[in-house]
């Protein structure tokens, strides 16, 4: 019996042990992720992003399409009958008549050198252009992603924030029932101080569900799991620009916004090129074999051999290439204005960012400086006045203060941030990168 029981105790042992192992294998992949700091974030998010992997695609193509652009079209094969007879007696006979030919031949077309090189011009033209998007692409993805990583350590700073309050909620419940047991509180301020407490409560949940909102955001970017996002450390200092600002306000056609620009003005002007190309004539060749039909008990014919030439006749280029031309003069006179508008709508919004970033700095260092601290000392005067048996009211004004002033500064940190990235992701020279 006793050994009995011993081997029980050892399976019953060994049981917990492996489903211990299980449970850590289970979660082991929550456990294990491994935090992410700012500019590691910043980097995954540019070498996993699906859109990144489109324009390398797409830049593959256009190569591939340049590669073929000034080629000859491909050579025709052409058969055919001749001289067939089609009535009387003969009719679709074709040894009736020594004049039927069975004809094989090719030809080959050779359009304008100009009208080649033209069509080269615009593929390699069309190169410049998807570069240019990567380019404008990739700085898309990492300010969207130095959004992402800072929205999620905004958020967790408020819930933080809002946690600290907690032990000071605590402490007034405590007041509020030593007070009312004493004879020297009433039970209204009781159930105000602990409607306090559950209110404090809320925005804690709102908080916290603003997190996983955010921890959504970046794990979208980096191509993880939700769960699996864990950040660490603190972003650059959002007070202060990689690129000093005269520089952001005369380089706007290197920043992304306008990458593309230049290359869609040189495409338009490759466009006219090969409009103008349009009135050089193509010419052709072709060489034909026929062979005769042999009629019975007729003489026997020589096989024929014919060779060709045709060249075309661009006889009325004033309503045909000459119209095209035109059209096209007045897309690339179209493209070069609204290339202007959009370098005015560049500099007024690096302007506006500009004077948001400043304003939203100031507003941050004046609450994190001042009006953070203030609202502490505040609240626990207040507090301590309410202990020493003064009202409670002036403690619940300022503790509703606190709480709406650590709101707004998580809101205005976020602020900050984005427009930060927003600024800092402009420009795609390397050196000017965070």
């Amino acid at each position: 019996m006793s050994r009995f029981l011993s081997l029980r105790r050892r399976c019953s042992g060994r049981h917990w042990a492996l489903l211990a192992l299980a449970l850590t294998c289970v979660a082991a992949p929550a456990w294990s992720a491994t935090p992410i700091g700012f500019d590691e974030a910043v980097r995954l998010a540019e070498a996993r992003a699906p859109t990144l992997q489109a324009r390398r695609s797409q830049i593959e193509a256009a190569r591939e399409e340049a590669a073929r652009a000034g080629a000859l079209p491909d050579p025709r094969l052409t058969f055919g009958l001749t001289n067939l007879p089609v009535t009387g007696t003969d009719a679709f006979d074709l040894r009736a008549d020594d004049m039927t030919m069975r004809q094989v031949g090719v030809m080959q077309e050779f359009p304008a050198r100009a009208k080649r090189q033209s069509r080269q011009a615009m593929a390699d033209r069309m190169i410049e252009q998807t570069q240019a998007l990567s380019l404008a692409e990739r700085l898309a993805v990492r300010q969207a992603a130095a959004e992402a990583w800072i929205g999620l350590w905004t958020a967790q700073r408020e819930v933080e924030a809002l946690q600290a309050q907690r032990a000071q909620s605590a402490l007034a419940i405590r007041i509020a029932k030593a007070r009312l047991a004493g004879g020297t509180g009433t039970a209204a301020d009781a159930l105000a101080v602990q409607s306090a407490a559950l209110e404090l409560d809320n925005r804690i949940d709102a908080a916290e569900a603003a997190v996983e909102v955010a921890r959504s955001t970046l794990a979208r970017w980096l191509g993880i799991a939700p769960e699996e996002v864990t950040i660490i450390g603190a972003p650059s200092d959002l007070t202060v620009l990689p690129v000093d600002e005269a520089t952001l306000l005369t380089s706007t056609d290197r920043q992304g916004a306008l990458l593309a620009w230049r290359s869609r003005e040189s495409v338009a002007e490759a466009a006219v090129t090969a409009a103008l190309a349009d009135t050089r004539p193509d010419w052709s060749v072709s060489a034909m074999y026929g062979q005769r039909a042999r009629a019975p008990g007729g003489m026997s014919r020589s096989d024929m051999l014919t060779i060709e030439f045709s060249i075309g006749l661009p006889l009325w280029t004033r309503t045909r290439q000459d119209r095209g031309v035109a059209a096209r003069r007045a897309e690339r006179d179209a493209v070069v204005a609204e290339h202007e508008d959009a370098r005015r709508l560049q500099v007024e919004a690096v302007r506006r960012a500009l004077a948001q970033w400043h304003g939203l700095k100031r507003q941050v260092e004046r609450k994190e400086q001042q009006a953070l601290p203030l609202a502490h000392d505040r609240a626990q005067v207040a507090l301590a006045a309410y202990r020493g048996g003064g009202p409670l009211q002036p403690w619940l004004d300022a503790r509703r203060d606190a709480l709406e002033l650590h709101i707004e500064h998580a809101r205005h940190l976020g602020e900050l941030g984005r427009v930060w990235a927003a600024l800092a992701y402009l420009l795609v020279d390397e050196e000017t990168q965070p």
